[in-house]
C-alpha cells in the first residue's frame, strides 16, 4: 500500500481539507507539522525537485516575513529561498503531499487525487 506524507498545518482549512481527502481515501498518511518540525534544507529541496517548481512557487509570497526578508529579490538563489523557509517555516506553502517520487501542492486540496 501507498504510503503519503502531508506537510501540515493543522490550523489551515486547505490543509485540514487535504487531510480529509487523503483519510476519505484510505491511503496511510504520515502527518508532518512542518512548524513543530521544521524541514531541513535537504528535505526542502527534494520536495522542490519533485514538484517541478521554481522556489517560490512553494513559498507564502503574501505573508508579511516574505517582504521583511526582502524574498522577491530576483537575485536570490534556490538555496538563499530554500534557508529562508528552513529559517522561518511559516513561509513554505501547505500543504504539500509527497509519496512515490511525486508531490503536489494542496491548493486547492483536489490536486491531491493526482496521487492517490
Amino acid at each position: 500500500m501507498t504510503t503519503l506524507t502531508i506537510y501540515h498545518n493543522p490550523r489551515c482549512s486547505k490543509s485540514r481539507q487535504t487531510l480529509q481527502l487523503i483519510e476519505a481515501a484510505n491511503v496511510d498518511v504520515e502527518i508532518v507539522e512542518y512548524l513543530k518540525t521544521p524541514l531541513s534544507a535537504e528535505t526542502l529541496a527534494t520536495i522542490l525537485k519533485l514538484l517541478a517548481v521554481e522556489p517560490r512557487a512553494m513559498m507564502r509570497v503574501k505573508e508579511s516575513e516574505y517582504r521583511e526578508q526582502n524574498l522577491a529579490d530576483p537575485s536570490l538563489t534556490e538555496q538563499d529561498l530554500l534557508a529562508a523557509i528552513v529559517a522561518t517555516p511559516k513561509l513554505l506553502e501547505r500543504p504539500i503531499v509527497v509519496t512515490n517520487n511525486k508531490a503536489c501542492i494542496g491548493r486547492p486540496p483536489e490536486n491531491v487525487l493526482a496521487l492517490l
